[in-house]
């Protein structure tokens, strides 16, 4: 009973917060149908890839120092946990160089790849070069709040992440709407929000409640390299999501156009939500995870991932309920022009697209399962099938064969094969006992 009320506190609350966390681009999506219409639809799908980039980058600094760190401090090794921390702080810093100077210098060409021309455009790189630009809050925020969490403070972490989501929800509407700052204000707004969750987050080291400090030190490529290792599961389930979405922009676009393109804008979004729940509940179980691998704990293991699982098929079926009954509504919310086919193409996609979720949510939490016991080969083998190798070669060949239908299959087919694939491993390692 005690695990089980440990596992309810760290994923109910993560889940909320990764809720709240993915409503960022959701906001701007809503905002920005009702007050710049299709193109603004469209600039901002063609752009949001680079942030799914910006995200993944943070999550797999974040998850993969913040497990090093649980895994070490669980064994009473400190100084090790400290100096996982600060290597994660000079990998964000490296990022955040590298997206600073993409914004400065390559936004309008990097959209332009994408496909934009004329407004679409003006107003994605607009958008872009403002993302890029606040990408070392939001590579921070993401450290942070993975840190926070496992150092005891899941509350505070979903606090913070809670009050960024509603700040950037309310400062949209105020810059879209009241100021009339267009596409800027909608970037501006997301940009601003990990500046205040980290506003939060300073609350654990003002109480210096943290048990992880920054320490100067020559910097080890072996502890770097191994942060990287057990966080690129995390940075392939978000950059696969922008891996998708240029894919999938571009194939659109021959089939469908610009309203083709602002159709899957907003189920791309929506998936983006999606798949943040079933992040929150991997993130969510990760220090248990981690702390039962380090304490040699194969019960409690497997009764948390147990858990996971359960409560992920229960979700599953709740998003895809309410997904097919109410698809008419939910795309009718981001077609403020009234566009007949756009609420077509978007509701067909949509109980297409979401037939994914299980075999999604299994993916993202057997991943985290193989990375936190400290098993990278697995959780690599199943990010790189959905990100890369599966998708992108099922996209081209099924809408070639079906169309629209055949881009909206390509999701659920992809998930559902590496859900296969990760099943067997997994029923290879209970078998074995390990």
């Amino acid at each position: 009973m005690h695990l089980w009320k440990e596992f309810v506190k760290y994923t109910s609350l993560n889940v909320l917060g990764m809720l709240a966390l993915s409503c960022y681009i959701l906001a701007d999506t809503f905002f920005v149908s009702q007050g710049l219409g299709t193109n603004g639809l469209t600039a901002l799908n063609l752009a949001i890839p680079i942030y799914s980039f910006i995200h993944g980058s943070g999550l797999m600094i974040g998850m993969g120092g913040a497990t090093k760190y649980t895994i070490f401090r669980s064994r009473g090794d400190i100084a090790a946990g400290h100096r996982s921390f600060t290597h994660a702080v000079y990998l964000a810093v490296c990022f955040a160089v590298f997206f600073v100077l993409l914004g400065l210098f390559l936004p309008g060409r990097i959209i332009g790849l994408f496909g934009a021309e004329g407004e679409v455009w003006e107003m994605g790189t607009v958008y872009l070069r403002v993302i890029l630009l606040f990408a070392p809050a939001f590579l921070m925020n993401n450290v942070l709040l993975c840190f926070v969490r496992n150092d005891g403070a899941p509350q505070l972490s979903m606090a913070a992440m809670i009050t960024g989501s509603l700040s950037n929800v309310v400062l949209d509407w105020v810059f879209i709407f009241p100021c009339r700052m267009g596409m800027f204000g909608a970037a501006f707004a997301t940009g601003l929000a990990p500046l205040i969750s980290m506003g939060v987050l300073s609350v654990h080291f003002l109480r210096r409640r943290q048990q992880f400090t920054f320490q100067f030190q020559r910097p080890r490529l072996r502890t770097a390299g191994g942060i990287l290792s057990s966080g690129v599961p995390s940075l392939v389930t978000e950059v696969s999501s922008g891996i998708v979405m240029i894919v999938f922009n571009a194939i659109i676009l021959g089939l469908e156009g610009n309203v083709g393109v602002a159709a899957y804008g907003v189920i791309a979004n929506l998936s983006l939500v999606v798949l943040a729940m079933y992040t929150g509940i991997a993130q969510g179980v990760q220090p248990l995870f981690s702390r039962g691998y380090g304490r040699g704990d194969g019960k409690s293991l497997r009764s948390i991932l147990r858990y996971a699982l359960l409560t992920m098929l229960m979700l599953s079926a709740l998003i895809y309920g309410v997904v097919a009954l109410f698809a008419p509504q939910i795309a009718g919310a981001f077609n403020s022009e009234g566009n007949a086919a756009l609420q077509s193409i978007a509701e067909r996609g949509m109980r297409l697209y979401f037939l994914a979720c299980p075999f999604a949510g299994f993916n993202v939490i057997l991943s985290m399962f193989f990375t936190s016991t400290e098993r990278p080969a697995p959780a690599h083998v199943i990010s790189l099938l959905r990100g890369f190798v599966l998708i992108i070669p099922l996209a081209l060949a099924l809408s070639a064969v079906a169309g629209m239908t055949g881009v909206w299959c390509a999701f659920p087919v992809t998930e559902l094969l590496c859900a296969a694939f990760g099943m067997v491993w997994l029923g290879g390692l209970m078998r074995r006992g390990r």
